[in-house]
């Protein structure tokens, strides 16, 4: 307990923050899914605007928290909510890019492995290799619910990128390491889990694609991807077997 709150987060008693955590990228989601989805609901994080909330989905205690762009960012507050605030389960969800025609604006993706140039899970855990995978465990139940809430889950490997703008061709990438859409977290998000023996999920919600060159706007992508927030609220409420 002497070690929160920490840096990063404002919140001074662990358990104000659930056992799963759902992490969008972007603060404002977090503030939008706990406004739209929960109830009881109460802040656990503003510092340096990373808004997080936990309240009730269901009768159960889930929590809701931005992780900001990048691996870096996500590093840290994944880190600190696995190591200090006793979290169990990260499921993030965030917005992706289409790498494959076969993934769609607005499809739901479910990330089964990421891969990513970065060095941060060398750095970090002296971790060998360029892909991570999530949590089966997590993977398999998301499967389920998607299934029984009629809503299309596909499966695929994605890049996780240190950098959103770059001359780097993606099709190099998507023929080279199977890759089929683009994002900044989940490589750091697997790590962290890995590393402190918790468990992680990824699901994306496509936002543009580099085939046919559609794109969402950025209130779109705050407020629309609904999909995998119902995915990941069913998800919370549930136990893993």
């Amino acid at each position: 307990m002497s070690n929160i709150p920490t840096p990063h987060i404002s919140c001074d008693d662990q358990n104000k923050i659930a056992k799963v955590v759902l992490m969008p990228g972007d603060p404002l989601r977090a503030k939008f899914i706990a406004e739209t989805f929960l109830t009881d609901t109460f802040p656990i994080n503003t510092t340096r605007g990373m808004l997080g909330y936990t309240g009730k989905y269901k009768g159960k205690w889930i929590s809701v928290m931005g992780s900001g762009m990048g691996m870096p960012s996500i590093g840290i507050y994944s880190y600190e909510l696995y190591k200090f605030y006793d979290v169990d389960t990260i499921i993030r969800i965030g917005s992706a890019g289409a790498y494959s025609e076969r993934l769609k604006i607005y499809d739901t993706v479910l990330v089964t492995e990421a891969y990513s140039e970065s060095s941060f899970a060398k750095t970090a855990w002296q971790m060998r290799g360029k892909k991570l995978k999530s949590s089966k465990a997590v993977n398999n139940k998301l499967i389920k619910i998607a299934s029984k809430l009629n809503i299309p889950l596909k499966e695929a490997v994605c890049h996780s990128s240190d950098v959103f703008y770059g001359n780097k061709d993606y099709r190099i990438i998507r023929d080279t390491y199977g890759c089929e859409c683009v994002e900044m977290e989940s490589f750091a998000l697997f790590a962290n889990a890995k590393a402190t023996n918790k468990k992680a999920a990824c699901l994306l919600t496509i936002s543009d694609s580099f085939i046919t060159h559609e794109v969402t706007s950025a209130e779109e992508r705050q407020n629309s991807f609904t999909n995998m927030m119902k995915i990941a609220l069913e998800m919370a409420t549930t136990k893993l077997r």
